[in-house]
C-alpha cells in the first residue's frame, strides 16, 4: 500500500512540474496553452500524445471536450476511434472536423468558421489500452473580431511611411546642398576678387599718399621760390631810385 501511494505522489509531482502536460504511467498528452483566432476563420486545435504501447487505429481513441468561458459546465463534443464522430447538436455542430493522425501520435481537430461564442477551454483526452486512464491536456481559445487591417499590417504601413518620409527629406536636403554648392562657387570667386582688389588698394595706398605729399612739398617749394624772387625784385626796384 505504501508503494502504491508513493507512485501516485510521484505521478502528481510530475504533472505539477510539467506545465501544459498531464503525465500518467506511460502516456503524455500535450496541447498549446493558448490559441487566438480571428472571427470567421478556421483554427486547428493541436493535440499530440506519446505512449509506451504500440498505437493503431483500433487501439487509440481521442475525445475532445469544451467548457465555455465563464461557465463551469464541460461537455464532450468530438470523438475519434478509427473514424470521426463530430457533434450532431449544440454550439459546435458543423464546426469541428478531424485533422489528426493517430499513427503519428496526433489527435488534433479543426474548428471552422469560429465565432466569439467559441471562447473557452478545450480538453483533449487520449486512451491507448492498456493505457485507459483519463490522460488530458487543456488549451484556451480566444476568438477576436476581424478587422480590415491587422495590427502587424498597420505597424508595417507606419514604418514604411516613416522610411519614405525620411528618404524624401534627405533628398530635399541633398538637392539644396548641391544647389548652394554650385551657386556658392561663383559667389566665392566674386568675393575673392573683391577681397583681392581691396587688398591691392590697401597695398598701393601708402605709395599714393607719399607721391601726393611729395608733390605738395614740391609745389610749396616752388611757391616759396616765387615769393623769394618777387621779394628780391621788389627790393632791387626800391634801391635803384635812391641811387
Amino acid at each position: 500500500m505504501f508503494w502504491i501511494w508513493t507512485r501516485f505522489l510521484v505521478s502528481v509531482v510530475g504533472v505539477l512540474l510539467t506545465p501544459g502536460v498531464h503525465r500518467a504511467s506511460a502516456i503524455e498528452v500535450s496541447t498549446p496553452k493558448e490559441l487566438t483566432a480571428v472571427n470567421g476563420t478556421d483554427v486547428r486545435l493541436k493535440c499530440t500524445f506519446k505512449s509506451s504501447h504500440p498505437v493503431s487505429e483500433k487501439s487509440v481513441s481521442v475525445s475532445w471536450s469544451f467548457r465555455p468561458l465563464g461557465s463551469g459546465l464541460e461537455e464532450q463534443f468530438f470523438f475519434y476511434q478509427e473514424e470521426s464522430f463530430p457533434p450532431t447538436s449544440g454550439l459546435l455542430k458543423g464546426h469541428a472536423v478531424w485533422s489528426g493522425n493517430v499513427l503519428k501520435n496526433d489527435g488534433s481537430i479543426t474548428l471552422t468558421n469560429v465565432q466569439s461564442s467559441f471562447n473557452g477551454t478545450y480538453t483533449c483526452q487520449v486512451r491507448n489500452p492498456p493505457d485507459v486512464h483519463g490522460f488530458t491536456s487543456e488549451l484556451r481559445l480566444e476568438v477576436v473580431q476581424s478587422v480590415t487591417l491587422s495590427e502587424i499590417g498597420i505597424l508595417a504601413a507606419a514604418v514604411g511611411g516613416a522610411i519614405l518620409l525620411v528618404l524624401v527629406v534627405l533628398t530635399i536636403v541633398f538637392a539644396v546642398r548641391c544647389f548652394r554648392i554650385r551657386h556658392g562657387d561663383t559667389g566665392i570667386e566674386l568675393q575673392d576678387s573683391k577681397r583681392a582688389s581691396v587688398c591691392a588698394k590697401q597695398e598701393f595706398m601708402p605709395i599714393s599718399r607719399l607721391e601726393k605729399l611729395e608733390k605738395d612739398r614740391l609745389q610749396d617749394d616752388l611757391e616759396n621760390r616765387k615769393l623769394h624772387e618777387e621779394d628780391a625784385h621788389a627790393k632791387s626796384d626800391i634801391k635803384e631810385p635812391d641811387a
